[in-house]
């Protein structure tokens, strides 16, 4: 059995999970080899826009039906519309039985930061209105960085 399949069936028995989010789509919020995601099983949860659900992707030649942790945009009658933190293109609509699993909590260098707390819902929220100018955005901190943390031109 694939590593992705015993994810889904261990949230389907109702079980909480933890993982190591890869890639950058989620971005700067989950950073990977750094931060960990606390995914819970939906249990006929309403989700709502600002979740960050686990989904399975639709098999095709391109993706292979994977499982990814993205954000929900919308939610419409035709379905859940989800884009990734560092990401403008928003992938939809998703049907609701793609949806695995919703983020609880994140852990950053140790701290344990459940997605109630007040801070992460207003920073997430700002973050998610921001998604037409996030590239820009993305592009002048790493660029500041550079420059004035690290000191490289």
């Amino acid at each position: 059995m694939e590593y992705h399949q015993d994810i889904e069936q261990l949230l389907q028995e109702g079980r909480n999970l933890k993982i190591k989010p890869q890639g950058y789509s989620m971005y700067p919020v989950l950073v990977p080899g750094r931060d960990e995601a606390f995914i819970e099983p939906l249990n006929g949860r309403k989700l709502k826009r600002g979740d960050v659900v686990l989904y399975r992707r639709d098999k095709n030649v391109e993706n292979g039906g994977i499982l990814v942790l993205h954000r929900i945009w919308k939610i419409k009658p035709e379905g859940i519309y989800l884009v990734g933190d560092n990401q403008k293109e928003i992938e939809g609509p998703l049907r609701p039985d793609q949806m695995k699993g919703i983020m609880a909590a994140m852990m950053r260098k140790g701290k344990y930061i459940p997605v109630t707390e007040p801070m992460y819902r207003v920073l997430t929220g700002i973050w998610l209105w921001m998604r037409p100018v996030r590239p820009v955005v993305s592009k002048t901190v790493a660029f500041v960085k550079k420059k004035i943390i690290t000191g490289k031109r």
